[in-house]
């Protein structure tokens, strides 16, 4: 009896060891399901983060643009307030001023005396409406500094009042200017200066040319603007003001 158990014994035995051999191959299996499943489900969940987080940067982005759409559409509104504004503003003409009529009495002739406040002396002045700027007949002319600006020193030339130490005048120079000579095309450089002068009643300061009028008939020669809004001119005569000051 032992004789024939042996062969059923031998199958059971392997039988046995090939359902071990399958039940390995089956666990072996299900490890690598579940090691590709777990590999899946990270890489799912790693891009369910990424789309997460671009979604929340997508909002921000339109959130972003909405809030420059509200800032621009707010500058226009304004921009169009502005514009709507101006369109309603009236234009007022400009009305160019008028230059009021003298309201003295001063009357000039066309030789006038004239004292130059510095030196206290007087001289025959020539009043010409035609000339612009007021000159005078300097002549040793020095410049110089003095307080770091430009000065000058000269003589007011005149046939009855010789030059002298006494007679100087000296004053801060203006500014220059530059004369065209009616005998040729030279220009001449000439120096401004500002005097206080008396004519009579008028007590003013006034800017001279400093030029060389040795040929002319008077040493001193007052223009249009020292005479503007001042005096008016009659030329028919001769030292007005003299004959005024004389007759108070």
């Amino acid at each position: 009896m032992f004789i024939r158990l042996t062969p059923v014994v031998a199958l059971t035995l392997l039988s046995g060891c090939t359902l071990t051999n399958i039940d390995r191959n089956h666990q072996q299996t299900l490890a690598a399901i579940q090691s590709v499943e777990t590999n899946l489900n990270s890489q799912v969940d790693s891009l369910n983060q990424q789309v997460a987080e671009q979604s929340t940067y997508i909002k921000s982005l339109e959130a972003k643009i909405l809030t420059m759409q509200s800032k621009t559409l707010d500058n226009q509104a304004i921009a169009f307030k502005k514009i709507d504004s101006l369109k309603q503003e009236t234009v007022k003409p400009v009305v160019a001023p008028v230059a009021a009529p003298p309201t003295h009495n001063v009357v000039l002739g066309a030789i006038e005396r004239v004292t130059i406040e510095s030196i206290k002396q007087t001289f025959d002045a020539r009043v010409d409406t035609g000339a612009a700027t007021s000159s005078l007949n300097a002549v040793d002319i020095e410049e110089f500094e003095r307080n770091g600006k430009k000065w000058v020193r000269f003589h007011l030339s005149d046939e009855n009042t010789p030059s002298g130490e006494d007679n100087w005048i000296e004053a801060p120079i203006v500014k220059f200017v530059k004369i065209r000579q009616s005998t040729n095309d030279e220009m001449e450089r000439r120096a401004v200066v500002e005097l206080w002068v008396k004519v009579g009643k008028i007590h003013e300061k006034a800017q001279f040319t400093l030029a060389d009028r040795s040929q002319m008939s008077h040493p001193v020669l007052l223009g249009r603007e020292f005479i503007q809004d001042i005096a008016v001119v009659d030329v028919s005569k001769k030292y007005v003001q003299s004959e005024e000051q004389q007759n108070q």
